[in-house]
């Protein structure tokens, strides 16, 4: 597979057209942010980290019937992807209270939900990717009707149903992550991006260690042996 001209950078993956239409390539960098960008650095071997990661998770969420737009990994670094036009919309999944829940509305820090929550946030940096509800969603025409917002929490509460208790026999608790989701060559709505702990937040069962990038937005240390230690749980 070639890899041809760069068609998108954020700020943790680059994407390249391929010489298949239907195909791109997603490498995935080595940059660490936090903030909305406004905390900047890297940490060599991070990408590689979070390719396998979520190579791993995206193999076994399809043997659980969940199509992403995962095809293959082509290296350390670079995975192969099904083209697909982003939903600009990032589902956030909310096992546990934390962060921004906790800073915003007082629930207590590692307080357990009653339920699973699952909110939308606009995928946009120039505006810090500002909560949405459905009728915000609606009037800047980021879907084409409600039932796929219907849709987008079913699936991001069919993914956790597999996640949380995959990570829980792994010694994990998977506190809270992030899905994105793109339509693909068919306009089917399919996971898309990755699952690592760059976009999931992990506590360990035993110990309550973060093992995300809490780590670096919290200036903790200790990234890489976190995520290391992440990618021996899941392939062991």
């Amino acid at each position: 597979m070639e890899k041809r001209e760069l068609i998108y950078e954020g700020k943790a993956k680059r994407l390249f057209n391929t010489d298949d239409a239907t195909l791109v390539i997603a490498e995935f960098k080595d940059d660490l942010t936090a903030f909305n960008g406004a905390k900047k650095d890297t940490e060599a071997g991070k990408g590689a980290l979070n390719n396998k990661i979520s190579t791993a998770l995206f193999q076994m969420l399809a043997e659980k019937g969940i199509e992403s737009h995962f095809v293959a990994m082509l290296d350390d670094t670079n995975m192969l992807c099904k083209k697909v036009d982003i939903i600009m919309i990032e589902v956030i999944v909310r096992n546990v209270a934390t962060g921004s829940l906790s800073k915003n509305l007082g629930i207590p820090d590692g307080k357990v939900l009653p339920f699973t929550l699952v909110e939308f946030d606009y995928k946009n940096d120039a505006l810090g990717d500002p909560k949405l509800n459905d009728q915000h969603c609606m009037i800047l025409e980021l879907i084409k009707n409600e039932a796929e917002l219907d849709q987008l929490r079913a699936m991001a509460r069919q993914v956790n149903d597999i996640l949380r208790p995959y990570f829980h026999a792994k010694g994990l608790n998977l506190v809270d992550f992030k899905l994105e989701f793109g339509r693909d060559v068919n306009g089917k709505i399919i996971l898309a991006d990755e699952i690592s702990p760059d976009n999931c937040r992990f506590w360990d069962l035993a110990t309550g260690e973060k093992m995300d990038k809490d780590r670096f937005r919290q200036g903790m240390g200790g990234l890489k042996v976190a995520y290391e230690e992440v990618l021996n749980r899941i392939l062991n």
